[in-house]
């Protein structure tokens, strides 16, 4: 035996000689990622029960203490548990997945069959437990991993009213960027960044309807996949629209996302995916043409340096880059698809509020709204709920032919979009992600710079964002896009950028800048 010094549960009060069979714990658990994290596993050096302490300490020194973060909503009483019977199954040598052991959290709107309430952030489902786990859960807690906790959201995922302050919610409270804690962490998947970035947690699910994963995972300064439309499952995860939504990984390397998109495909995606995800970041890109786009040079004095050098890190790569300036959506996109997610929203949220067991008080859209009138200021803090009153006022009959019309019109004008490079030899597009983040404000609301993600969302194309650089203290992100299944391809341009760019950072929790 050895002496040695560990860190248990919440109690940071010192450090006292504990005696502890070999092997000793040699590995430092902050800023691990999940490739180190398996590795020291497997090599004795570190128990997930100890990855799980230091995440629950993590979370209990400041989600709402020391940084204030608000990026956790609840915390599953069972996780330590989980992580004891993974450490006892891995000593016995079953070893479920390459994930087995690891800690995950999930995004608020994802059903688990526990005592996580399932609520979007709102006060209408406060307290909601869920029967049965959304799919993609199963899949995790199938793989071995352990479900620490549920983060916190743009309340209804950014689609309850205008003029909406990103990673706020009514039972959450506001999200806030680590690396300037006045700023925005955008949303909807908010809490899911925020944790991966402020090393809350290993590994994170967000959701994605249209830049809910893009958007938190750049301006976090993090990784973020989101997939082809039907690589991973939307079942039990609380919609907008089943058109666009979709859950992807949020993780600070690229290895680390596709480790966790592995494990959450569909059977028909790894049918179309057979390639390993987490060999294709580990093997860089060194061929191809990819088209960079330069359109948003201007948006910020820092975005023309980091394409600058992003094109000589691909060149030098031995990839082919054309540049372009020449890059718009047309307006009736924009258009088209807010038909579609109003419509779609009535549809698909009605058949989560019944199949999910909601009290009979909020278990339709007009309940909801009504609910959220009567309580007034405690569940309609800071903006009103416009979309929900809109939604709630779909006829889903009359309104079917305008709505297939928009569906067919805004997946026909994004797919042209991306279509024109990507079907004429381009094996990727590259863009800035998001512009920086922008301060928060609850009276005027989000003040996006610009963003990016709306093509891939619509037309249901893979896309990826990595660390590109930063403007002063904000993290600014690059995104990859292909074509529907190209997720290997993308993860190998990703692998490459995050080398040879080296962009990540650590946040530095700066309170604020004059």
């Amino acid at each position: 035996m050895r002496v040695v010094c560990l860190i248990l549960g919440f109690l940071l009060l010192g450090c006292k000689p504990v005696a502890v069979p070999e092997p000793v714990v040699v590995r430092d658990t902050a800023w691990l990622d999940a490739r180190g994290a398996q590795q020291a596993l497997a090599a004795g050096e570190l128990s997930s029960e100890q990855l799980v302490t230091y995440y629950l300490s993590q979370i209990e020194k400041h989600n709402t203490d020391g940084h204030q973060l608000r990026a956790i909503t609840d915390i599953n009483a069972d996780a330590l548990a989980q992580a004891r019977q993974r450490d006892q199954e891995r000593a016995a040598g079953k070893i479920r997945s390459s994930l087995h052991g690891l800690p995950v959290v999930l995004k608020a709107n994802i059903a688990t069959a526990d005592q996580l309430p399932t609520t979007a952030g709102a006060l209408a489902l406060e307290g909601h437990l869920t029967q049965s786990d959304a799919e993609l859960v199963q899949q995790l807690r199938a793989a071995g991993a352990i479900i620490l906790a549920k983060t916190n959201l743009s309340e209804w995922a950014n689609f309850r009213g205008e003029n909406s302050a990103s990673g706020w919610s009514a039972l959450g409270g506001q999200t806030r960027n680590p690396h300037l804690l006045t700023h925005t962490p955008c949303g909807s998947s908010s809490g899911s960044g925020v944790a991966v970035a402020a090393d809350l947690a290993l590994l994170a699910v967000g959701t994605e309807t249209d830049g809910s994963i893009m958007c938190p995972a750049a301006i976090n300064g993090i990784v973020g996949i989101k997939p082809t439309r039907g690589a991973v499952s939307g079942e039990g995860i609380i919609p907008i629209a089943s058109a666009q939504d979709i859950a992807g990984p949020m993780a600070r390397r690229v290895y680390d996302a596709a480790l966790l998109l592995e494990a959450m495909l569909t059977p028909e995606a790894r049918q179309q995916i057979p390639a390993s995800l987490t060999a294709a970041a580990l093997q860089p890109a060194n061929s191809g043409k990819v088209l960079l786009v330069r359109a948003y040079d201007q948006r910020d004095p820092a975005l023309a340096d980091i394409l600058d050098k992003t094109a000589a890190a691909l060149t030098a790569a031995g990839i082919e880059v054309v540049e372009t300036d020449n890059w718009s959506l047309p307006a009736e996109l924009y258009q088209a698809e807010f038909t579609v997610l109003l419509y779609e929203f009535a549809r698909d949220l009605q058949q989560w509020l019944t199949s999910y067991q909601v009290s009979e008080k909020v278990n339709t859209l007009q309940k909801i709204v009504d609910f959220n009138q009567q309580r007034g200021a405690e569940a309609l803090a800071f903006f009103g709920q416009e979309y929900l009153i809109q939604a709630a006022a779909v006829d889903l009959v009359t309104e079917q032919a305008a709505y297939e019309q928009a569906l067919l019109q805004s997946r026909t004008l994004a797919e042209t979009a991306l279509n024109q490079y990507l079907q004429q030899g381009y094996s990727a597009i590259i863009l800035p992600s998001y512009g920086p983040a922008w301060p928060i404000d609850h009276v005027k609301g989000d003040s996006f710079n610009f963003g990016t993600s709306t093509a891939a969302a619509v037309a249901g194309y893979p896309s990826i964002t990595v660390p590109g650089g930063a403007s002063g203290l904000l993290p600014l992100g690059l995104s990859v896009v292909g074509l529907p299944w190209s997720e290997p391809e993308l993860v190998r341009l990703a692998a490459l950028l995050e080398q040879q760019l080296a962009a990540y950072r650590r946040p530095g929790f700066v309170a604020d800048v004059e």
